[in-house]
């Protein structure tokens, strides 16, 4: 069975039957109006995505109709002119104005579903950006056991159409992963609408979200451009309470009603969320309404803060090197092993975001094949150098030698919070007293002096 839904208009009632029998054959969801006014009502409706158009009518001539739906709509679904008492200019017309083909009656069946799949076809191709890169996919970046993982898990989910709610810091790629998502969906061939939910005032999200009807022309919101498809609610947290309310009616009926029409759209929409917030906590103080929030989390999929997988960090340098490169015609730097290494152990409270910015900025301001620690400091800005500052200065040393001076302040530290008695710093420390005597006496601690 397609997800594909025809419309068939036509006066006469052996024609849309013979159509309905023959489309459903092959798989296609029909509905048929008899007459222009039941036409326009099932436009409205169903939202279909190939109509089938008498141009001969008692009330309304399909000519007309054609015009009324492309200038209501700025991207309709393709229509296919029938008629049986048709002329050359009434073809050329009808194409003028819109129309995909024009077919004549007595309807050949081959012609007819021939002439169908190639309407389908034009209109999936003009949804449908020539390339991954062009919709903005890209595949979740890192080697760890942490992304792998999270990346099989959403090629999993990808099979079924569960509601999927993805909890993270900001930057940690929550869209990236839905695209990933979409990408491998049954969906796939459907849009993938994005939308940051606290980009939209309140007053403008019932038309943002739900469209409008407005002098007889109809302007497609959020839920109908992503008919067949994915749409996906970047920090759903940040939503006001009235589009909450018509948004838990949208999904769970799976239709709605546009600002100012009176008519209900039916929608057939996979809804990936995204969260920075605790949606419990903001359910429990009256901020998030609960039956929204069991309905988005089907499943919950939470993504890692990239200072829990910095072993992903050299990779994600070299990804956004080679993707500017590519795309903006940067030139190519090179990250050496210490800055990677600095990276590595930086904390990214910006995530994956703060990342790919660095890169950018550094490949744009910055000069020479290799980048330099001194740059990097300087581009991460005051929190890195201010906590550079303040490491302890063994962290420059060898490991050997970093690790007697720490061991050195430790235990003088432990030693003088206990007086200065060996016995305590042993029972404190946990070190057989026997191997505590020859530690301190190899890093020079004179703990005879402690006792005071």
């Amino acid at each position: 069975m397609h997800d594909t839904t025809i419309l068939v208009v036509d006066d006469e009632p052996d024609i849309c039957q013979l159509l309905q029998d023959i489309l459903e054959d092959e798989g296609y969801q029909v509905v048929t109006a008899a007459n222009g006014a039941e036409a326009r009502r099932r436009w409205r409706e169903v939202r279909p995505d190939l109509v089938l158009l008498d141009i001969w009518m008692p009330d309304v001539d399909g000519v007309t109709l054609l015009k009324e739906w492309m200038e209501a709509d700025d991207n309709p679904g393709p229509v296919v002119m029938m008629s049986g008492h048709g002329t050359v200019e009434t073809a050329v017309e009808a194409t003028r104005l819109g129309a995909f083909d024009y077919l004549e009656k007595p309807l050949s069946m081959g012609k007819i579903l021939a002439t169908v799949e190639r309407a389908l076809e034009s209109a999936r191709s003009r949804r449908q950006p020539a390339s991954p890169a062009e919709t903005g996919y890209i595949e979740p970046v890192g080697k760890s056991a942490v992304m792998a993982q999270l990346r099989d898990q959403v090629k999993r989910l990808a099979q079924y159409d569960t509601r999927v709610l993805l909890v993270g810091e900001p930057g940690t790629g929550k869209e990236t992963f839905a695209r990933y998502l979409h990408h491998h969906s049954l969906r796939r061939e459907g849009p993938f609408v994005a939308v940051g939910v606290g980009t939209i005032a309140p007053e403008f999200s019932a038309v943002e979200f739900f469209g409008k009807e407005e002098g007889g022309a109809v302007h497609r919101g959020l839920l109908e451009q992503a008919h067949g498809g994915i749409l996906f609610l970047d920090e759903v947290g940040d939503m006001d309470p009235e589009t909450q309310l018509r948004l838990v009616s949208a999904l769970e009926s799976k239709t709605f009603l546009r600002v100012g029409g009176s008519a209900q759209v039916q929608v057939d929409v996979r809804v990936v969320a995204s969260t920075r917030r605790n949606l419990e906590d903001e359910v429990k103080a009256g901020r998030f309404r609960k039956d929204l929030y069991y309905l988005l989390n089907e499943v919950v999929l939470t993504l890692p803060p990239l200072r829990q997988h910095s072993e992903d960090v050299p990779e994600l340098l070299n990804f956004y090197v080679d993707r500017f490169v590519t795309r903006e015609k940067l030139a190519f730097r090179r990250f050496p092993v210490a800055v990677q290494n600095f990276l590595r152990n930086y904390a990214w409270p910006g995530n994956v975001r703060e990342l790919k910015n660095l890169v950018h900025r550094l490949l744009i301001l910055g000069s020479g094949e290799e980048v330099e620690l001194d740059e990097v400091k300087t581009a991460l800005g005051e929190i890195v150098t201010r906590e550079a500052s303040d490491a302890p200065e063994f962290y420059d040393l060898p490991l050997k030698e970093a690790r007697e001076r720490f061991e050195k302040a430790y235990l003088e530290y432990h030693l003088e919070k206990h007086g200065g008695s060996v016995a305590r710093l042993s029972q404190a420390i946990g070190m057989e007293r026997t191997h505590l005597y020859r530690k301190l006496h190899s890093l020079g601690i004179k703990f005879k002096d402690k006792r005071g």
